[in-house]
């Protein structure tokens, strides 16, 4: 163990000093210092005296408690080639996401209560990030047999999914619902009915005849995010839709929540900023699932965060080796790594163009993912909470280069895009895991 890592059990002090405060929880929105000891937050005040044994100057710069992020691939255990805990948790860290939902769909599946052990204990040592392991809904992501719903949540299971495709029977997923309502988990849905995807490949229009490529349309997440919604009624359970991409889903789950059903939703920056107009040539690193859709769809998603019908801002992280992507469509793997990019992206693209307030990108990236998960520790620069932090710099302007990513994955059709806002500084549980563009053991 380092001299840090053991001062860091008998007290670590570390002094953020002069940066702008965002807290959601408090409506702190100014110049504050904040002082961390051990892995709590101990004070949020102006002009901070104390000793420490770190100090951070944070001028000019946004301090905000740490994302969290609902929706990743870490791809271990089993396609490790992918991404690894380790390899995961150092992107996550370096986009400041300081809490991730792993999804299940690995080799072996996380399917029982062991499996989840396995993964959460493995993760507390090898990644920098804290790292929430999701249950799947069926044995072996299979549609058949329902997973060990109770087992996984005695293990610590905040949800289950079927993340990747959907519980095609409604029936069972029904039952599948009441369990994960009986354990107190949540419902993460992938919303695609798998029988209308017949090979598509990006969204169905114009731009797909002109590749000639196969097209998925938006029914095919239209018809399930409907199903889903009204088994959240008939079962009372907590319902997130992940990845939501057309104008449809949107409208839905606006009237979801107006007729009180336990519902929330989530965008990917992806699905907020391109559309299948981006789509220049056949190119894998364009595809995603769901697709990129039109401009009516990215119209209406942000119009979703902006009036709170749209709770969250996840990336849907979704690493894949280079000869898994670097193809023509019809044979690439579906999906993009969006984990160190999603922060950069917000702020230029939603913030910096006035379409969000920072206070509201706080609020989609970390405070109402805390809520969602009822983590009360979490997604608030506040006295008593765990010390997850960012420190956001707003006035960095850069190039995205996939070569910076620490992550496994470099699948992103953002390389090259100029964007505004950087993380300089992570910290989790107290400890500095990031700055200055360096992990820090």
């Amino acid at each position: 163990m380092t001299e840090d890592s053991e001062k860091g059990i008998h007290g670590m002090k570390v002094l953020i000093q002069n940066g702008h405060v965002l807290d959601p929880v408090t409506s702190r929105n100014g110049v504050y210092d904040v002082l961390v000891e051990d892995d709590k937050i101990v004070k949020v005040e102006k002009g901070i005296t104390a000793e420490a044994d770190k100090v951070i100057d944070a001028e000019g710069c946004y301090v905000m408690p740490g994302f969290v992020d609902l929706h990743v691939h870490f791809r271990d255990p089993g396609l490790e080639y992918k991404e690894t805990l380790k390899t995961g948790g150092e992107a996550a860290v370096h986009g400041g996401v300081t809490t991730v939902c792993a999804m299940p769909n690995t080799k072996p599946v996380i399917d029982n209560g062991v499996k989840i052990s396995e993964v959460q204990n493995r993760a507390k040592k090898e990644s920098k990030t804290n790292v929430l392991q999701l249950g799947s809904v069926t044995i072996g992501q299979m549609g058949e047999d329902l997973a060990d719903i109770k087992g996984m949540a005695r293990e610590g299971c905040v949800g289950i999914s079927e993340d990747g495709k959907s519980v095609m029977n409604a029936s069972l997923y029904s039952k599948g619902m009441r369990a994960a309502k009986e354990a107190g988990m949540i419902v993460f849905a992938h919303c695609e009915d798998i029988t209308m995807v017949e090979g598509g490949v990006m969204n169905a229009d114009a731009r797909a005849e002109e590749l000639g490529l196969k097209g998925i349309t938006n029914a095919v997440e239209d018809v399930i995010v409907a199903r889903d919604i009204l088994l959240a009624k008939e079962t009372g359970v907590q319902l997130h839709l992940c990845h939501c991409s057309t104008a449809d889903s949107v409208k839905m789950l606006r009237e979801a929540k107006k007729d009180g059903i336990h519902v929330t939703g989530e965008v990917c920056p992806h699905h907020f900023i391109l559309t299948s107009d981006d789509i220049i040539s056949d190119d894998g690193n364009f595809k995603m699932n769901p697709p990129l859709r039109t401009q009516a769809d990215v119209d209406a998603l942000i119009e979703g965060l902006k009036d709170g019908t749209m709770d969250v801002i996840a990336t849907d992280h979704a690493p894949h080796a280079a000869a898994e992507k670097n193809r023509s469509m019809k044979l690439a793997s579906f999906g993009i790594v969006g984990l160190e990019t999603s922060a950069a992206l917000t702020y230029t693209e939603l913030v910096d163009k006035g379409i969000l307030t920072p206070m509201q990108m706080v609020e989609k990236m970390s405070t109402n993912p805390a809520k969602i998960l009822g983590l009360t520790d979490k997604g608030s620069v506040s006295e008593g909470k765990t010390a997850d932090l960012v420190i956001f710099d707003p006035r960095k302007e850069y190039e995205i280069d996939k070569n910076t990513f620490f992550s496994k994955g470099k699948n992103t059709p953002f390389h090259g895009w100029k964007v505004k806002g950087e993380v300089a500084c992570t910290m989790v549980g107290g400890k500095v895991v990031y700055e200055g563009g360096q992990i820090i053991d």
